[in-house]
């Protein structure tokens, strides 16, 4: 592993969920899922509904990123996010609970704003549970 590092933010209107080093990030873009490691070309994407990993000295660390952009320059990442949290602060049992729920109400709505309300839901609480059970 390199011992170069890379800067990260992850920042929502609100708050800074983080700020630290990484030497892997690994996020989820409307392309497909995508990793940099220090050194990487620069460039920003789009972030889709999902977790965003990032690991430092071999330990991983969970966040679910409810949208927004990631760019990376000269080894740091910023991540500006609709809302973000990290795994380790969500209730794994809860996070569970709700997913249960949205997957119920996606099998039947009835309209195109329900369909569409529904599936943002049930992709939240999915990154959620994800995060708060520390996979991708």
């Amino acid at each position: 592993m390199s011992e170069k590092k890379i800067k990260v933010k992850i920042i929502t209107h609100e708050k800074v969920v983080f700020d630290g080093e990484a030497d892997e990030i690994y996020a989820k873009g409307y392309e497909g899922s995508f990793g940099i490691l220090p050194d990487h070309t620069p460039f920003m994407s789009a972030l889709a509904i999902g977790v965003t990993k990032i690991v430092n000295d071999n330990v991983a660390t969970y966040f679910s990123t409810i949208g927004g952009i990631l760019q990376f320059m000269n080894n740091e990442a910023v991540i500006l996010s609709e809302d973000a949290e990290n795994g380790n602060n969500i209730d794994l049992a809860i996070a569970k609970a709700e997913k249960e729920k949205e997957e119920a109400r996606f099998v039947n709505p009835q309209t195109l704003k329900e369909i569409q309300q529904t599936d943002k839901a049930l992709a939240i609480a999915i990154s959620r549970f994800k995060a708060a059970s520390s996979e991708m």
